[in-house]
């Protein structure tokens, strides 16, 4: 069995705690404690088909405010094992190759990482930081599956029309997916993040990918930066929502993505119009209206708030896996695995065998 590290870097161990109002739900707090976690992904390849790789997502976000790496570990059979950054994004992963013939191909990673709850105050006018020009030109332009031009660009303009300056902009944008959009249950994963074919069939229902990568294409029609960063759950919400957390340590099916948008003066502003459709879908087993306590709370808590129970991964979007000469991922946020077949579904459990477990330190 071969082990491999990477840097660690160190760092004090946190908790957090955040009451709760008399309405059983509260908002993220702007200076909250940081909590650290540990996000293990077991990989077993069930049937290997000759020569197979693996890619698995891997702590690699950071943002100086909210977000911390503090390394990945890994354990397999693998014969060689690699940490890979995309160049464009930065989006971090684990490639690992097993030659034909090798028994029960499987892979062991552990992420460590350290977040806390962020919170974005938009009443004044801030001082942060201008983009780069690097920057801002990746997080306004189109993408593969997020064209901002067209049909996307009719409708940014038309729900902005009357709105002044970016922040009245971007809330014109998220009330309209709040109010416009629904959470799918049936869509597999977390949706294909397809919003030209939302577009032509005038189709706006689906999961996290779909519908904040509606908003993020929308924002940045509209000429203002922004972004989806890939991730997944790590704890239960305490801030008084099922459906806004893990709820359990096994988290195999909790991936989320959040939208992050750039507000002049601000810098990044937390974003998740698509949290909020989860909430009147899946808090109470009924659902919920848009006039409901609950959905009212989360409505005015995600435009410009995150609760820190979630891992980033990255940002990426059309990311060509390294070592295979094979079509690019729209976004990364599932393990993937390739054999002489082909490139396996990860969200088949019978092809793609993979656990993911969460564990707070709290020592």
């Amino acid at each position: 069995m071969k082990t491999r590290r990477d840097i660690l870097l160190t760092g004090a161990a946190f908790s957090a705690s955040l009451a709760l109002p008399r309405s059983g739900f509260a908002s993220p707090h702007p200076t909250g404690a940081w909590r650290r976690f540990d996000v293990a992904t077991t990989l077993e390849i069930a049937s290997p088909a000759g020569r197979a790789q693996a890619w698995i997502p891997l702590a690699g976000f950071s943002a100086d405010d909210w977000a911390r790496v503090e390394g990945n570990t890994w354990q397999t059979n693998a014969a060689s094992v690699q940490v890979v950054k995309d160049a464009t994004y930065g989006a971090k992963m684990l490639h690992a190759v097993w030659e034909d013939g090798t028994a029960s191909p499987s892979i062991t990673v552990t992420s460590r990482f350290a977040t806390r709850d962020r919170h974005n105050d938009l009443s004044g006018n801030g001082k942060a930081a201008p983009l780069s020009d690097q920057e801002r030109k990746l997080y306004l332009s189109p993408t593969a599956l997020m064209p901002i031009d067209g049909a996307v660009k009719t409708l940014s303009d038309r729900i902005t029309a009357g709105a002044t300056g970016e922040i009245e902009k971007v809330r014109a944008i998220y009330e309209w997916m709040v109010e416009n959009t629904f959470r799918r249950a049936s869509t597999r994963g977390c949706g294909e993040g397809n919003v030209a074919a939302m577009l032509q069939a005038n189709d706006f229902g689906g999961k996290c990918a779909d519908l904040n990568g509606l908003f993020v294409a929308l924002v940045r029609a509209s000429g203002i930066p922004a972004r989806d960063i890939y991730g997944v759950r790590v704890a239960p919400s305490k801030l008084g929502y099922k459906s806004l957390g893990a709820n359990s340590s096994t988290i195999t099916k909790s991936q989320h993505c959040r939208a992050d948008v750039y507000l002049t003066g601000h810098g990044w502003v937390a974003m998740d119009p698509a949290d909020v459709r989860k909430v009147m879908l899946e808090e109470r087993p009924e659902g919920l209206p848009l006039d409901a306590p609950e959905v009212a709370v989360a409505r005015k808590m995600l435009l410009g708030s995150w609760e820190g129970n979630w891992l980033p991964y990255n940002t990426a979007h059309d990311l060509i896996l390294p070592g295979v000469n094979a079509p690019a991922l729209g976004f990364f946020m599932y393990p993937q695995v390739e054999t002489a077949a082909g490139r396996l579904d990860c969200l088949q459990p019978e092809m793609v065998k993979y656990v993911m477990t969460a564990a707070e330190i709290t020592t």
